[in-house]
This record gives C-alpha cells, structure tokens and sequence, in this order.
C-alpha cells in the first residue's frame, strides 16, 4: 500500500483539478431555480458527452475519492488486469485510490454515456466531516421558506422541519445541506411561503407515502441505492421517467451519478437534463451554501484498511450467522450490515439470556444510543460520528443499553440482542461501519472482517457467506449447524 501512496506523492505536481475546473466553468449561481412550480418551463444548456473510443484505448484518469479497482473497471467496462497492466505501479491488493492519483485506463466504449457535468463532491453528498458544525435549525429559520414552519409526528414526537432533516440525515448518513438543496430545488421550502399544490412534494411513487417528510424519507434512500450501487460498480445504466435508458460517463464520482439516478426517477427529457445541469440542483446548492467542489476534503483515503475488529459477542461462544450483507439503513444499497443470533431453543422475539449480550467489537466512545435509531461506537473517540471509524449497532434491547458518553473497550456488553428498532422477525444484533460518514460496504476491497471472518454477497440482500480459511457459513434465519460461527473457528 505505501508504494501506491509514495508513487501518487511523486506525481502530484502534475494533476489537475479536473472536477472543480468543469463546475467552475458553469454559468454562476446568481438566483435560486424555482422549479418547483407546478409544470415549469424548462430550458436547459445541451449537456457535454464524450466521444467515442477505440477499443481498449486508454484514456487519462484522475483517482477521486473511494475508488476501488473492480468499480472502475465496470464502470469503464474492462478488466482489473487491464487497469493493472496500464498502471504498474498500483498493488493488486490495494484497496482505495489515493484521490487525484493519474491513471490510464483502458476503455471500452458504451454508446448512450451521460454528461461529463459533476454536480456534487461525496463529500458533500455524504454526512461527512464537512458538514460538522453545520446548524440545520438556525439556517432553515433564517431562511423565508414553509419548510420552517413545518411539522411532523416521527419516532414518539413531533419534529420541527430542521429536526426531521437531521433525523434523516444522521440515519441515512446523507449531508444536511443536500437535503435542504433538495427540498428548495423541487419544493420552495426555503424561499416560498407555500408549498406546491401537488400531493407528492419530490415526485416519488409509494402507496402511502405521500406526507413531505416521508417524501424526504424516499429521497434519501433513493440517494443512497444510486450513490453506493455507483461505488460498488453496478449502477452502469437505469431507465428515466419516460423509461429512455440513460448510462453514467465513467468519469463521473459517486455523489453526481447518485443524484443522476435520483431525478431519473421522476424527470425525463429536458427537466431531467435541467435537473443534472449546472443551472439545475449544483446551482440553487451553490446559491444557498456556496461551491462544494472549493472544499477539496479526501472523503475515503487512498489505501483505506479497517482496524482489527472482534465478532458482536463473547468469543467463548456460538452465535448464528442470520444476515448476510444487507442495508446500513433503509432498504436496498448500501450492503453494509450483517446480522447475527444468540442461541436460543426458540425462534422469534424472545429475551436474550443474560449470558448471550452484544459486545463492543472495538474500543471506542459510545456517541449515539436509542432503541429506534441504534448505538454508535466511535473509534476515534472524538465524539463525532461523521468522523473517522464508526460501529453502527441496531436491535439493541433497552435494558442495559451502553449510554451515551460510555467508553468501552473490545469485549464489553454494549447491549442484549432483540426486536427493537426497525423491523425484525427474531432477537438478534445488526452491525455495519461507517467511515468519515460513508457506510463501507461489507463485501467489497475493504471487507467487513472479524475475527478472520470474511463476509462475501449473495444472490439478494440478507444471503451470502462469512468464511474462515476453509470454512464457510452460509446466512439463514434457521439458525442451524450451517449457520455456526465462533472466533475460535476453525
């Protein structure tokens, strides 16, 4: 890994701001784009492509923040090998590219690529250290808009407008800011008196969810499938509103492909292409906070590795491997978390024996602690969960849950195994990782291992494998012998 990093030192000298020189050129952000009117009129500038490339011909390309080898190589549509070949000097077993590193890769044209225009840094997609410090409430109160003035019942109380984004984006791990740029692009929220006519304030389809906040709630795990689909190299095409196929330029970083996906959903034509433009969602962002791309913030550093990390309970004993890679939160991407069951002679929702509680699988701060919304296990200890390694837990029964403030070492009760929080069908412990605020995929070159227990996908959410040398566990909520794991096995 040093290698990789000494080598990107060397170059340095020679890169170029790629990212921040396309949005520099964008036209300036002088008003606010009120498209949240019903049936707006849109007009926008044609959107730059690529060209076509001869077969394998290799293009220039600067590393941007949390890209891994197999990601671009489907998002370029070759090989590993190939990348490797072209770029010697990158190990085969390096993990993240260090951001802003020179490569060449080899390129296989696909026809329909979108534009080259990159709305947002991951940085400030992400719930990231960039937007510590940020106070939602006094700027949405400052601001003239309804969104202020807006409540909503959610989790045993009623919410403000500011609390209800924050309680979105401190469990989707999605920036603040880009919440708020959400609402005003589509809703007015910060600059109307009144919000739209229209029932579906974002335009997202879901029986039932139609109130503004759980049309935020939708957006923020549409947010999410697109950018970690993108980080993990599957989001290649998707259809827009009118079902026209539309395939991200491989240039594109993950944050700006994830708001791609996101208005796909509900735009086509010229108000999708309004919308992915620099006069749509990257201008009324930069009109309300200023130009994301000036912050050159390293989301994900190049070389990333995670610390040494313990399975969930008491290494004397077996628990049940119930929950292959699935959903940090919501539903779909990001496949981060895992799941697992204190043995039991029955299923379902039961107490756990007193001997069977979760543990801290790292030394860490406790700085975040609810039955409804989980517990986070700080390693850095500074007390910000946007920062750093994080150990996010949910399921975690009320009685004799680790508080706020508690600083545990690996191996310490953190809490018992059960149904509370989210949806559960048996008493067991969710677990996931969070680095600098982005969830880290638990089957991927930073591989969620404890113990030497290494999980891998399966065919669909909740299924795949944990293994250990020349053992392999197969996740099922059965909770038989082949489900088994201990941190002594083999």
């Amino acid at each position: 890994m040093n290698k990789l990093l000494t080598i990107f030192l060397i170059v340095t000298f020679t890169l170029t701001a790629c990212r921040s020189t396309t949005n520099q050129n964008s036209p300036p952000a002088s008003s606010l784009t009120q498209t949240w009117e019903q049936n707006p009129s849109v007009d926008s500038t044609p959107l730059p492509t690529r060209k076509t490339y001869a077969p394998g011909e290799l293009v220039d390309y600067n590393a941007q923040t949390g890209d891994t080898l197999p990601a671009l190589a489907a998002r370029f549509n070759t090989t590993i090998d190939e990348i490797l070949a072209a770029n010697t000097f990158i190990p085969r077993d390096a993990t993240t590219m260090p951001q802003g590193m020179p490569m060449q890769i080899p390129i296989y044209y696909r026809a329909l690529w979108g534009t080259t225009f990159q709305s947002i840094p991951d940085h400030a997609f992400v719930n990231s250290p960039t937007s510590s410090g940020f106070n939602t409430a006094a700027y949405v109160q400052s601001q003239p808009g309804w969104w202020k003035n807006y409540r909503a019942y959610v989790s045993g109380q009623i919410r403000t407008g500011a609390e209800l984004v924050d309680y979105v984006a401190i469990n989707y791990s999605i920036n603040p800011r880009l919440l708020l740029a959400i609402l005003e692009y589509q809703g007015g929220a910060l600059t109307q008196e009144s919000p739209p006519t229209n029932r579906k304030l974002l335009g997202l389809e879901r029986a039932f969810w139609e109130s503004h906040y759980l049309q935020l709630v939708l957006a923020a795990n549409t947010l999410n499938n697109g950018y970690y689909s993108w980080r993990n190299g599957s989001l290649l095409e998707f259809e827009d509103a009118n079902r026209n196929l539309f395939r991200p330029d491989p240039w594109q970083n993950a944050g700006s492909a994830a708001l791609q996906y996101y208005f796909s959903r509900m735009y086509a034509g010229d108000k999708f292409a309004h919308a992915i433009g620099a006069e749509g969602l990257y201008q009324t962002y930069t009109s309300l906070f200023g130009n994301p791309w000036n912050d050159s913030f390293e989301l994900i550093p190049g070389s990333l590795t995670q610390p040494e990390l313990t399975l969930p309970f008491p290494n004397a004993q077996t628990w049940s491997y119930t929950g292959g890679p699935h959903t940090g939160w919501g539903t779909g991407e990001p496949l981060a978390a895992l799941d697992f069951a204190p043995p039991s002679e029955q299923s379902g929702c039961i107490s756990a024996k007193s001997e069977n509680y979760a543990v801290a699988i790292a030394d860490g701060l406790v700085v975040r602690s609810s039955a409804n919304e989980g517990v986070v296990l700080d390693l850095d200890k500074d007390g910000d969960e946007k920062t750093g390694w994080v150990i996010y837990y949910l399921h975690l029964a009320t009685n004799q849950r680790a508080v706020v403030g508690a600083n545990l070492n690996a191996g310490d009760l953190i809490g018992y195994p059960s149904c509370e929080g989210g949806r559960s069908t048996g008493t067991h412990v969710h677990v996931a990782r969070k680095y600098n605020g982005e969830w880290i995929l638990a089957d991927s070159a930073i591989p969620f291992v404890m113990d030497g227990w290494i999980p891998h996908n399966g065919s669909r959410a909740y299924l795949g494998t944990l293994t250990k040398g020349n053992l392999t566990v197969i996740a099922c909520e059965c909770g038989d012998a082949f489900t088994a794991v201990n941190a002594n096995f083999p």
